[in-house]
């Protein structure tokens, strides 16, 4: 009993907090969607509020199922929230290993969604803020290049752009300059029509994607730290509610063991 007790607290404790970080998740993705004046970004992968509903949404219901499930001691809930996580646990196996067999097929696909998300700067807050710190964290500039943002409509060196950021880059791309007390946001004005040798000075040239992967394989104990302690908890989760369907298991087929003894015996005395 004492096991099982144990077994059920623990499980529900640890679907517990994640379902409370489900509900921040959507909290938080409900209010940017919202907050968003002319949102014509609706895609999952290039909207930041959509990836954070969806991924929010899918955690809270396997959670919810864990927690319920296991406070209640419902075979059924508990029966679905292992089969869940398990095809979660499988994709993401699935996933790595993919990824790792056809990194290249990743890498093109993951700059032609970055250059994609270039293209929408401007036209959705929420990946413009993304944007920006990626730049700013990595000290880099566009996809491969900086000249990517010509992709953009603020930004393309056409004789017919309108714009006052027409042939630059966003701000985001400048060189903090040492001592530097007013921020020139406008260090990015027309540089796309500049050789490089003479902007160096000014803005970041070097493309985002390259620094991004340079920077997980300098960081891939803690990469792989992190996506091993993820898989170790899912496989935790999976344990528990594992066995906990087996002890209800038990306590069901005890039951039905007493039930039937009982029914014998009352039969045998109604004979006599």
């Amino acid at each position: 009993m004492k096991t099982y007790k144990a077994i059920k607290y623990t499980l529900f404790v640890c679907c517990y907090i994640f379902w409370v970080a489900s509900g921040v998740l959507i909290s938080v993705g409900i209010y940017a969607k919202v907050a968003k004046e002319n949102d014509v970004v609706d895609t999952l992968t290039t909207d930041p509020a959509l990836l954070l509903l969806a991924v929010g949404s899918l955690m809270f219901l396997i959670t919810f199922l864990g927690c319920f499930g296991a406070l209640r001691d419902g075979s059924v809930l508990l029966k679905m929230f292992l089969g869940i996580l398990l095809v979660v646990f499988l994709l993401q196996i699935t996933a790595a290993v993919l990824g790792f067999l056809f990194s290249d097929m990743v890498h093109t696909r993951t700059e032609l969604l970055m250059k994609k998300a270039i293209a929408l700067y401007r036209e959705d807050m929420d990946l413009e803020n993304v944007i920006d710190f990626v730049q700013k964290k990595f000290l880099c500039c566009g996809v491969d290049y900086y000249t990517d943002w010509s992709q953009n409509a603020y930004f393309n060196c056409s004789d017919n752009n309108p714009s006052l950021e027409a042939c630059g880059v966003p701000f985001s791309c400048c060189v903090r300059q040492l001592h530097e007390t007013v921020f020139n946001s406008m260090c990015g004005y027309e540089s796309q029509r500049k050789e490089e040798s003479s902007i160096r000075k000014h803005i970041h040239t070097h493309g985002c994607l390259a620094k991004i992967v340079l920077w997980g394989e300098q960081n891939l104990s803690l990469v792989g730290g992190i996506s091993i302690s993820s898989l170790c908890l899912e496989i935790c989760m999976i344990s528990l509610a594992a066995a906990q369907i087996g002890q209800i298991q038990k306590v069901q087929d005890k039951r039905k063991q007493v039930e039937s003894r009982t029914a014998l015996r009352s039969e045998g005395d109604s004979s006599f």
